[in-house]
């Protein structure tokens, strides 16, 4: 059991890559701590982690809210006095064109709501007891699209990139009192976020359960980045040669969309 007796706190836990890793790192021990907005749902992995023998603990909670998270925050503090790694992987996306959102000020707001200030509330109030138990291991979902020049998903990749970064200089700041962090860059997973986007019924995706190990690696072996191949050389590409790899990229992504379109209608 390479995690008993830690307690991991997992944001968007009741469904998708959060519930699928909630139930992996119970299975290794780990008492986990599930954060969502759907009581129903957290109630239903709850159970079946229970039922398996894990230990289960859940926390309804819409972290957009600064007072519910500052809320949830303290009850989590107050009811583990050891919380060993935090998981920030609730989120939302929205795929609207840049021309599309000119009138769309709000697409931004609320995406940086959950998925930048949200995490960000959470991360900053446990952080005292990371720094106070001298260890403490934050990890983010992320996106293989922050690696590379992605369209239609400004607001979406802008909080990524927003959380990133902050993530990174926390790192920077505390490592040395135990505080560390890794940045999972998952490619598209389907989940009821992917899959609410008719054209990308058609494109082949991770899976929940496959991405879930993903996190799991992350809270386990702690690297500072979990991505794959196309996601490492779309970075690193990036930094060499960023105007031609970006020129490069639109036309190859508007065929994309096109066939995808096609095979959607099909």
């Amino acid at each position: 059991m390479k995690l008993s007796g830690s307690t991991v706190v997992l944001t968007g836990a009741s469904s998708g890559i959060g519930a699928e890793a909630a139930r992996k790192l119970a299975r290794l021990g780990a008492t986990v701590c599930l954060l969502a907005r759907r009581e129903d749902e957290l109630e239903r992995v709850r159970a079946d982690i229970e039922a398996s023998g894990g230990v289960a603990h859940t926390y309804v909670v819409d972290l957009s809210d600064a007072d519910a998270t500052a809320a949830v925050a303290a009850r989590l503090l107050h009811e583990h006095p050891r919380i060993d790694a935090l998981v920030n992987n609730a989120g939302r996306s929205i795929r609207r064109s840049i021309s599309d959102s000119l009138e769309r000020v709000h697409d931004y707001e609320r995406t940086m709501a959950i998925n930048y200030f949200g995490a960000v509330r959470l991360t900053l109030a446990l952080l005292p007891r990371f720094v106070e138990q001298g260890y403490g291991h934050v990890v983010i979902s992320s996106s293989l699209s922050t690696q590379v020049p992605i369209p239609l998903f400004s607001a979406y990749l802008a909080s990524k990139s927003a959380l990133e970064s902050f993530t990174r200089s926390l790192t920077a700041e505390l490592g040395h009192q135990g505080v560390t962090s890794t940045v999972v860059y998952f490619p598209m997973v389907r989940t009821e976020m992917s899959t609410a986007t008719p054209i990308y019924q058609a494109m082949p995706m991770l899976s929940a359960d496959k991405a879930a190990n993903w996190l799991v690696k992350a809270v386990v072996d702690q690297p500072t980045r979990v991505t794959s191949i196309p996601g490492a050389m779309g970075e690193l590409g990036m930094a060499m040669l960023p105007g031609v790899i970006t020129k490069a990229s639109q036309p190859l992504f508007r065929r994309m969309d096109k066939r995808l379109a096609r095979r959607s209608e099909d």
